[in-house]
């Protein structure tokens, strides 16, 4: 268990959005919430279900989505058991169901006990729009760390509530100064490279990324500084 406080994101005015890092890897897990109707999402509840629906509670939120960036154990170990204690739908990309299918095996390379596994009760797919409250999430297929790797955006003037500032939330595609790794089962340097090159870095670059793990940075940042996108 983690004893990393959550970070709740002061500069997102009109967006309750809390970040917790959770498990043994430290995934961020983020529930994304409208002040007024107190309606969530939780992406990635890697683990630690204890702690995430603690903070629900604590801000009088309701979870109306739960939505799976990518199925390694790490990003998905609480799946089941926040869908059981909330009610709200599980989503994930088809494509990577054969991963969360084979949870056995992945827990067996950490040497960590097999979380439970879900129905998955939404498959994503590109050009998808998420709602909830007064937000709108659009789904990018964004393979290569995975096959099945999906990225969520959120435009500053998509849905009732305008975000301060673009939101994406990347998975483990894009991180601070580095991008994911794709030396794992299904992993492809060549897709991740043009996801990130015909899809991420397409967005403004005013865009606020939150990784699946480590510190926020921007798309301006990363495509200026982040050597994996440096042009040559």
């Amino acid at each position: 268990m983690s004893d990393s406080p959550p970070a709740l994101s002061a500069a997102n005015e009109g967006l309750i959005h809390i970040t917790i890092p959770v498990g043994i890897l430290q995934c961020n897990c983020s529930i994304i919430a409208d002040p007024v109707t107190r309606e969530a999402m939780v992406v990635d509840p890697g683990d630690e279900v204890t702690r995430i629906l603690d903070l629900v509670g604590r801000h009088k939120l309701t979870v109306s989505v739960i939505v799976s960036t990518h199925a390694h154990i790490d990003h998905v170990g609480g799946l089941s058991k926040l869908h059981q204690y909330t009610g709200a739908p599980v989503l994930m990309h088809r494509d990577d169901l054969p991963l969360y299918q084979a949870m056995d095996m992945q827990a067996s390379f950490l040497g960590v006990p097999p979380p439970d596994l879900t129905d998955i009760d939404q498959l994503l797919k590109e050009g998808d729009i998420l709602r909830w409250g007064g937000f709108e999430a659009h789904v990018l297929h964004t393979p290569g760390h995975t096959p099945g790797s999906v990225s969520l955006y959120l435009p500053h003037d998509a849905g009732k509530i305008a975000a301060p500032a673009p939101q994406l939330f990347s998975g483990d595609t894009l991180f601070a100064g580095s991008i994911g790794r794709t030396d794992l089962w299904g992993g492809s340097m060549d897709q991740i490279m043009n996801s990130l090159r015909t899809k991420l870095m397409g967005l403004p670059d005013s865009t606020i990324v939150h990784p699946g793990h480590g510190p926020v940075t921007t798309i301006g940042k990363e495509r200026e500084l982040n050597p994996f996108l440096q042009p040559g």
